[in-house]
């Protein structure tokens, strides 16, 4: 079980870190014309900036404590917080009807989940 939470957390963060530096670094103009990312018009840069950078220190959170064993207790609070922010996004995407966001949203809520229960758990 150890090495699934091992494996989940680093994927997710490697996916929550790569989509927070990609939004700050890509004009939104730019990041607006990939498939399914014209949200990204919609959110004032300020917004964006926001959650990109909670996104960055969630995927730290999710793998850090975890390896330097220093405060592990930060693991699945990172867990939760990000699964707050897919919940924000899942609600976002919902309202502006945004279909192909939405599985995405419900997968990273449940594999969050999944590692806050284990890691809460001492896994």
């Amino acid at each position: 079980m150890e090495i699934a939470v091992g494996i989940v957390s680093g994927l997710l963060a490697f996916a929550f870190l790569a989509g927070g530096v990609v939004r700050l670094v890509v004009p939104a103009e730019r990041y607006g014309t990939w498939p399914n990312q014209q949200w990204i018009l919609a959110v004032p840069r300020a917004g964006v900036v926001a959650i990109s950078i909670a996104e960055i220190l969630g995927a730290v959170g999710l793998v850090l404590p975890a390896l330097t064993g220093i405060a592990p207790i930060l693991t699945p609070i990172a867990a939760v917080a990000l699964a707050l922010i897919m919940v924000g996004a899942l609600v976002f995407h919902l309202r502006r009807n945004e279909r192909p966001n939405i599985p995405v949203a419900i997968v990273l809520i449940a594999l969050l989940t999944f590692v806050a229960i284990a890691r809460f758990a001492g896994v």
